[in-house]
């Protein structure tokens, strides 16, 4: 359940690229939304939804489109979030234009623990987390 709290937190947020994000939060929402993806193209597959060919011969069916449409600004938020938590810019997330060796980048970077203390983005959330449970 707590699983659950941590991607309704951070889709609460699905607008705000201010302040930092923990591992938790943002692992919990990744696991969750990749869940909710494969669902959706079981789903698909299973009732023969059409498909959209994107670039490079690449299919998408139409509900994880919409889906993914859908969840773009929260995915981006969190994980800006989760940058400033390792004293990075949100914008550093520009590097995802570089094929596969963006994607690299971003999940070293993402796998990072918290800078102690404050920083540039706010305070650490491991500190006020912990004092909540």
């Amino acid at each position: 359940m707590e699983s659950i709290n941590w991607f309704i937190r951070a889709l609460k947020k699905y607008s705000d690229f201010k302040g930092r994000a923990r591992r938790k939060e943002y692992w919990w929402f990744i696991s969750i939304n990749l869940l909710i993806i494969i669902a959706l193209a079981t789903v698909e597959s299973v009732c023969n939804i059409s498909q959209i060919e994107l670039a490079m011969h690449l299919k998408i069916g139409l509900l994880n489109g919409i889906y993914m449409l859908i969840m773009l600004c929260p995915t981006l938020a969190v994980t800006t979030r989760r940058l400033h938590d390792t004293n990075r810019s949100g914008w550093w997330q520009l590097i995802y234009l570089l094929p596969i060796i963006g994607a690299f980048v971003i999940f070293i970077h993402v796998l990072e623990d918290s800078k102690p203390g404050d920083n540039y983005y706010g305070k650490n959330p491991r500190g006020r987390c912990l004092a909540l449970h």
